[in-house]
């Protein structure tokens, strides 16, 4: 029955030259709802070309030279623990931004998607159907908070606090914003003002941009550098926040493309506004990543 569905949506979509489409927006097409037609979907293919162009080459997707250099695993301590010191405060702003991003959801849907993100940042594992929970792992990237319980441990600023400790890092050296740099509060402002903003359309072009730099490629880098590191070193830095995170990212694209699908195609989109936005918000994380190659290379010589 499904392979028969899939068949016909396949169809569908040659017969009207909408290949491209999700398998969710040919799924409502096919079932004729509301706003879901055939010249819209040949507009959002027109409108997705657009995106590929002029957002997704952004040099941040494109080309990271942090992440580059950080991928061969040659940095020095003090490197290392600059990078952990700036990503923790990245993640502990984050949380007011998602904060913000849920406080202003337009509909009940969209604020429980902002809050399952939130609760599962401060500890509260994602539960997949029909498995138990693993209270002593990292969790599972699938499923949902609902019905799953609550970790001190789970949360994701103590993963990075466990890295912060083994490089002899006091609680109190991560996550304030006094300990970030100009361009790394600059990156987490512009995430708390486009990601979180009251605007939705502004807040879901910033949300876009962020996942698709986030499944980018970035964790893999970072990863394959800690784990060259800990070869050199023989320190044994966890890496769990970092795993989880890019199989997480690995599944999030795909979600990220079918809720602008959906925007598209039951709003009335601004398309420049979406573009230009989503653009400011991949500006904002190029400043960090430039911020701190710039001091990776101010550390290079120190020891």
């Amino acid at each position: 029955m499904r392979d028969d569905l899939y068949k016909s949506l396949k169809n569908l979509a040659q017969q009207h030259h909408i290949e491209g489409l999700s398998l969710p927006s040919l799924t409502a097409l096919n079932a004729h709802q509301d706003g879901y037609t055939i010249d819209k979907a040949r507009q959002f293919l027109q409108f997705q070309h657009r995106i590929d162009r002029e957002l997704l080459e952004h040099r941040v997707i494109t080309c990271n030279p942090y992440a580059l250099w950080f991928e061969q695993g040659n940095q020095n301590l003090n490197q290392i623990k600059a990078f952990i010191i700036q990503f923790s405060v990245f993640s502990n702003q984050f949380l007011i931004a998602q904060l913000n991003k849920m406080i202003h959801a337009d509909t009940l849907e969209t604020m429980r998607a902002s809050k399952e993100i939130l609760a599962n940042e401060l500890g509260v594992s994602f539960k997949p159907p029909g498995k138990k929970i693993d209270a002593h792992g990292l969790g599972s990237t699938e499923g949902s908070v609902e019905g799953s319980i609550f970790h001190f441990s789970a949360g994701h600023f103590e993963w990075l606090y466990t890295i912060a400790k083994k490089l002899g890092l006091d609680f109190a050296d991560i996550g304030q914003p006094k300990h970030g740099t100009e361009s790394t509060l600059f990156f987490c402002d512009e995430l708390i003002r486009l990601y979180g903003g009251e605007n939705y359309q502004i807040s879901q072009a910033a949300s876009y941009a962020v996942e698709n730099w986030a499944a980018a490629g970035f964790w893999g880098q970072l990863i394959e550098g800690f784990r060259r590191f800990n070869e050199r070193t023989g320190l044994k830095l966890p890496l769990g926040f970092f795993i989880w995170h890019d199989k997480l990212e690995a599944q999030h694209a795909s979600h990220t493309q079918e809720e602008l699908e959906e925007l598209y195609f039951t709003r009335q989109l601004d398309e420049d506004q979406f573009i230009h936005y989503g653009c400011e918000m991949l500006d904002g994380v190029a400043a960090f990543w430039d911020g701190l190659d710039e001091q990776r290379r101010e550390l290079a010589a120190v020891h």
